[in-house]
């Protein structure tokens, strides 16, 4: 296994996969998913996913969720990923916890229920699973379920946002912001933009620009997201630029 030569993990993977080995018959998947060393076939991966799935691998089970409920290989089904995200969560899988949350804080493919997400997030937050800190952040912050408690969420926060997830780092340099420690603020800010996907830059973009004094850093997050995007994302650089 070598990260500098995909090709020939790829087909150690492969190999092992064969003799039934569920772990390399789900990181298989995960490969063929993303085109990593191997050429990409997302129905394939789905495949690999599923034998995997029928010997009980949690993250197999997650993984063929996502594939369900984007349509990565298959068609779209928010109802069975469901069943494969309940089942990850079941083995204690954080991030079958964290898919199975998103789908009961959003209502997609069943009733919402933000009692039971944010059960599922503290679990998969205590974990150690840094996207499930940033919204257990967000419930409490909000105060969603309870009366809000900012400093608990300021808490999440930093844990997310020390574990890696660029929307955490976000969450946290806002809070910052608001404690008036802007250069604090300024270093996570450059964090998400280093890690952040295109959904993400989106959304962040003007926000960023709109902030006193972070007018580069905004223009950066346009530039940055120009870059992934597409014309409109273009467009939106063109009106940011001084």
């Amino acid at each position: 296994m070598s990260a500098d030569n995909p090709r020939a993990t790829a087909g150690l993977l492969l190999a092992a996969a064969a003799r039934g080995e569920a772990e390399a018959q789900t990181m298989l998947g995960q490969i063929l998913l993303e085109g990593h060393g191997i050429a990409r076939d997302a129905k394939l991966a789905v495949t690999w996913f599923g034998i995997a799935a029928r010997q009980g691998h949690a993250m197999a089970l997650n993984m063929l969720g996502r594939c369900l409920e984007h349509g990565w290989g298959c068609n779209a089904d928010l109802s069975a990923a469901l069943g494969y995200y309940q089942r990850a969560a079941g083995l204690g899988l954080d991030w079958g916890m964290y898919n199975l949350a998103n789908l009961l804080a959003t209502g997609r493919g069943i009733t919402q229920n933000h009692s039971a997400a944010f059960t599922l997030y503290q679990r998969a937050a205590q974990q150690g699973h840094a996207k499930s800190m940033n919204l257990l952040g967000r419930y409490l912050d909000e105060g969603v379920l309870t009366a809000p408690d900012r400093e608990a969420a300021l808490t999440w926060f930093q844990r997310s946002a020390q574990a890696g997830d660029f929307r955490g780092q976000f969450s946290y340099a806002l809070r910052l912001l608001e404690l008036g420690k802007a250069e604090e603020a300024r270093h996570w800010l450059q964090q998400a933009l280093a890690g952040g996907n295109l959904n993400f830059l989106r959304a962040a973009r003007a926000r960023v620009l709109a902030l006193p004094g972070f007018d580069a850093l905004g223009f950066a997050y346009h530039q940055r997201a120009a870059e992934l995007g597409d014309d409109d994302d273009r467009t939106a650089l063109a009106a940011a630029m001084p």
